[in-house]
């Protein structure tokens, strides 16, 4: 399939790129990160985005959603990337829809589905234990009692975890840390007894939470597809995460690009716009050539998603790992060319800088992606 948008894709990029500027400008980022909202994000501003139909872009039309698919999605995080706008699209519109719309039970769909689409409902998945992301390495322990199950252990940096309604943990029923089989998933409420959440602010000021479970039970209807067979659904939950948050790297770095462009054009120094000089000129055109290269693998990896979901691993973990040191790359180049001036607060290039640093870290790092790709290829 080529690599460039259809003209209906084009549209719905600069309608979601025009409505983003109006409402969700960096301005109301600032806004937010000042305010210390608990949130980290407008209930308001998500709601309204909900109609626009972003919320449900996955969700299928049966459940109050746009039936879409990633690129689609994809194409609304690359703009909220440009404008860094703090909402749980990635975490609850591509991650928990991904697993609900394909490996939900119709009664589990009919429960959630409709509340996300509306924006209403926030649902955050809980996979990672450790410092780094690890998902084969879950050690949280789900054992059989009664009628359902007793969930006992701890979760690290839940997207959107502070602010959830519902999660989807992803427990041990069998096996041990390190093994794929023996995973299961489950839909937790939040607030339910024996669930205790520590909410921990990153430093781009993204919502994210810690989890205690203390003897949570929960019925059989909790589970997610299979018992000891979550593996594959959490993996289609994660790739999508990595796409999405791929397609909001490439927005964050070409909007660094940009504003780096616009300002040597304007600079002047000895008398000469420093855009003249050759040294920027070069490392301005390579930086231009890798972001093609972020926007092309980050397209790429949505379209696998979108045809052929189950062969599109390797492409999303190199989406993941390419955008990610491409987005890096942008935001060092902008600040050297600023000056002194680049990481004040009053330019926005060092809030782009923690943002990308931290969406780099979110669902496993470029060594992370690298490594994967190896083992998928037999290495």
């Amino acid at each position: 399939m080529p690599l460039v948008l259809t003209d209906e894709q084009e549209m719905m990029r600069d309608s979601a790129r025009g409505f983003l500027a109006e409402h969700a400008p960096i301005a109301h980022f600032r806004k937010i990160r000042d305010s210390r909202d608990p949130l980290c994000f407008s209930r308001d501003l998500w709601k309204t985005m909900a109609e626009m139909g972003f919320a449900g872009v996955l969700v299928p039309e049966a459940f109050g959603g746009v039936g879409l698919g990633y690129v689609e999605a994809g194409i609304i995080l690359e703009e909220a990337g440009r404008t860094l706008t703090p909402s749980p699209m990635l975490s609850t519109a591509l991650v928990a829809v991904t697993v609900l719309a394909r490996f939900a039970s119709e009664a589990q769909k009919t429960a959630l589905l409709p509340g996300i689409a509306k924006g209403e409902r926030i649902v955050a998945l809980a996979v990672d234990e450790g410092a780094k992301h690890k998902p084969e390495g879950i050690a949280l322990s789900a054992k059989r009692a009664g009628n359902g199950f007793r969930l006992d252990g701890r979760k690290g940096f839940v997207l959107d975890g502070a602010a959830a309604d519902t999660l989807i943990v992803a427990a041990r029923t069998a096996g041990a840390p390190g093994e794929i089989s023996g995973i299961t998933l489950f839909l937790v409420d939040a607030k339910a007894k024996g669930v205790t959440a520590e909410q921990t602010i990153m430093v781009d000021n993204r919502n994210a939470a810690r989890f205690t479970f203390e003897g949570v039970e929960v019925d059989g209807g909790a589970v997610i597809g299979e018992v000891d067979g979550g593996w594959a659904a959490l993996e289609a939950g994660l790739n999508a995460g990595r796409a999405g948050a791929a397609a909001e790297l490439v927005g964050a770095g070409g909007e660094v690009f940009e504003r780096t462009v616009a300002y040597v054009r304007e600079r002047k120094q000895f008398g000469k716009l420093i855009g003249e000089f050759q040294g920027l000129q070069h490392r301005l055109a390579h930086l231009y050539t890798e972001m093609e290269i972020a926007r092309a693998t980050s397209l790429k990896a949505l379209q696998m998603l979108d045809e052929k979901p189950d062969a599109a691993g390797p492409y999303v973990a190199l989406a993941k790992a390419k955008t990610g040191e491409i987005a890096r790359l942008a935001s060092q180049e902008g600040v050297q060319m600023h000056g002194g001036m680049g990481m004040t607060d009053d330019l926005d290039f060092g809030i782009f800088m923690k943002k990308i640093r931290v969406t780099q870290e979110i669902f496993g790092d470029a060594n992370f992606h690298t490594d994967r790709i190896a083992r998928l290829r037999g290495y």
